[in-house]
């Protein structure tokens, strides 16, 4: 994000959480195309809620002075597992939220170090290999076929090379589509910065890549963040989005 916003990369990708984080602290960027999102399927999502096999929790409200991991603390997992708790009909804020490398969440949870893990794939695949098993699809908890992810650039770089934006957002949609009907050789891409063995990558769970952003499903993200306090003021999705 600094990178961009200074002008040291034209472009970038973020998920949408952090770009609104990023717009309410006056920091100047602007998302200019889709990335991914979710499914939209319960069960069957990139992203999920996990539980070791044998542990007893069921559902997002038994998490209540449990001990979850997150990747990144005050962010959109954080807020997708707390829309997951309160759907069940439990209380978020008697959630021990803890910070971890989603690599590293398998081992914690197999270890009993954790009681739940908020991973996305491979992590997940990796989690259901040793027997664990999901209690909530968080993101679509959020919001249905939510946007979870956009490449952005700076406010400036938009404002002073338009044709290069709309270039590279034409670029990008094709990519996009591509991805979307051909899972198979995004796989193997998925193998050129992971090492996952092929068992388990024929079970990685693919997201969407849908040629426009969700506005509804990102507003609802706005508002559920704006909820757990993430935002210094109320993000101006008119501003940011395309």
């Amino acid at each position: 994000m600094p990178g961009v916003a200074s002008g040291q990369f034209e472009f970038g990708f973020s998920n949408m959480t952090s770009l609104m984080i990023a717009q309410s602290n006056n920091v100047p960027v602007k998302a200019v195309a889709n990335g991914i999102a979710s499914t939209g399927e319960v069960g069957r999502d990139f992203e999920a809620l996990t539980v070791k096999g044998d542990s007893p929790i069921k559902s997002a409200k038994e998490l209540e002075g449990k001990k979850v991991a997150i990747n990144t603390l005050k962010n959109i997992n954080e807020t997708a597992v707390r829309a997951s708790v309160r759907r069940a009909g439990g209380d978020p804020d008697k959630v021990e939220l803890v910070e971890l490398a989603f690599d590293q969440m398998p081992a914690a949870l197999d270890g009993g170090r954790i009681d739940a893990a908020m991973v996305v794939e491979p992590a997940l695949a990796t989690i259901k290999s040793q027997g664990g098993r999901e209690i909530a699809s968080p993101m679509i908890d959020v919001a249905p076929e939510l946007t979870v992810a956009m490449y952005f650039t700076s406010t400036k770089y938009a404002r002073e090379n338009p044709e290069t934006v709309k270039k590279f957002q034409e670029a990008t949609a094709e990519s996009l589509a591509y991805a979307d009907s051909h899972p198979d050789e995004v796989r193997e891409i998925v193998t050129t910065y992971t090492k996952i063995p092929a068992d388990v990558l024929a079970k990685v769970t693919l997201p969407k890549w849908p040629a426009e952003p969700n506005r509804a499903a990102i507003e609802k993200l706005a508002e559920l963040g704006a909820r757990d306090g993430l935002f210094k003021r109320t993000p101006d999705l008119d501003e940011l989005l395309p």
